[in-house]
């Protein structure tokens, strides 16, 4: 009786009930997106001193359900419980970060390519004292291929580092995005499992362990989501700043979360991978780094740079819409201690 009633809209069933209305951020934030959202535009990176170029898309703040619902498809535990958050407005690499890109950094191709007169200005000088990764002891792409592939096995450190010298030679702040910000960007606005629908056209968007043929691919071969991010469902997963934790419930709205920890693991990485069924690769899904991510490495201690058993692991650059001060820079830094290894 109670269903029949309920079909013919007789009564507020507890599905057809109106979802309760997204919170607020106050008057002034909300001023600050809308002066970003006016002024924000895509604009392509050229590295000084090098020919690599990469794309950075304006995305625009607002305020989301992050996680996933409780009958999501997939669905593991620690999406979840579903809570209101609030995104400042910032600009994301259109792509993972390549080979290319990394190893400007990582093998110092730059400092290679200057010239013996090369005069190095200040923010070169600044670039040179970023700590970078020793040489690794094997190939790092795998013999998966290099050029327009995106980099992977580096650690989160290595990642940090490698933002921290970008930052330097481009003259503003990037960083890896917090976990919040990669599943807003991710979504684009969608409240469906992944950022394109609910996964019936997956293999037009993401390389997973369905169509991958066992190995990484260039990036940007997919369709892009909403908003113009290509891969940010598989190829390969990403790091974030935050330390992996069970979500809090939280009342209200949490505004800008970021979970830094002192533990080496596990820290989050998101998106899924070439590796992963396509279920891991949904806009909440969430994965924590592991020590069995070093089971080759030989070294004794072993590297603080390389995840030689994370083949299926990269990162792409967020740059904030407000320069951070020094003194709120210091969150979004690395806490390991280099010693060299």
């Amino acid at each position: 009786m109670f269903a029949a009633a309920c079909s013919f809209g007789l009564l507020l069933c507890p599905q057809d009930a109106p979802a309760a209305p997204a919170p607020t951020v106050d008057a002034a934030r909300q001023a600050m997106w809308d002066e970003a959202k006016a002024k924000m535009k895509p604009y392509e990176v050229v590295v000084p001193g090098t020919e690599v170029r990469f794309t950075m898309l304006p995305i625009a703040g607002g305020v989301y359900r992050m996680g996933s619902p409780d009958d999501e498809a997939g669905r593991r535990g620690d999406e979840g419980p579903q809570r209101w958050v609030a995104v400042d407005p910032f600009w994301l690499g259109k792509c993972e970060v390549t080979w290319d890109e990394y190893e400007q950094w990582a093998s110092s191709l730059e400092v290679k390519r200057r010239s013996a007169d090369y005069e190095a200005s200040k923010a070169d000088s600044e670039a040179d004292a970023v700590s970078r990764p020793t040489p690794p002891y094997v190939d790092m792409t795998f013999g998966m291929g290099k050029e327009g592939y995106p980099a992977i096995g580096m650690t989160q450190h290595a990642a940090i580092k490698y933002c921290e010298w970008l930052s330097s030679k481009l003259g503003n702040f990037h960083r890896l995005p917090s976990e919040a910000e990669w599943e807003w960007a991710c979504r684009a606005g969608t409240t469906t499992p992944y950022g394109f629908g609910d996964g019936e056209d997956i293999d037009e968007y993401a390389w997973h362990r369905g169509n991958s043929d066992g190995h990484y691919h260039q990036v940007g071969k997919k369709k892009p989501n909403p908003w113009g991010l290509h891969d940010m469902h598989g190829n390969v997963s990403e790091w974030c700043l935050d330390q992996m934790a069970p979500y809090a419930a939280a009342e209200g709205l949490l505004v800008s979360p970021l979970v830094r920890g002192e533990d080496e693991y596990p820290q989050v990485v998101r998106g899924g991978s070439w590796k992963e069924r396509a279920s891991r690769l949904r806009s909440a899904a969430r994965r924590g780094s592991s020590s069995e991510w070093k089971m080759r490495d030989p070294q004794i201690p072993q590297s603080i740079w390389y995840f030689t058993d994370a083949q299926f692991n990269g990162f792409r650059v967020l740059r904030p819409y407000l320069e951070p001060t020094a003194a709120d820079r210091q969150k979004y830094g690395s806490h390991v201690v280099d010693q060299g290894r």
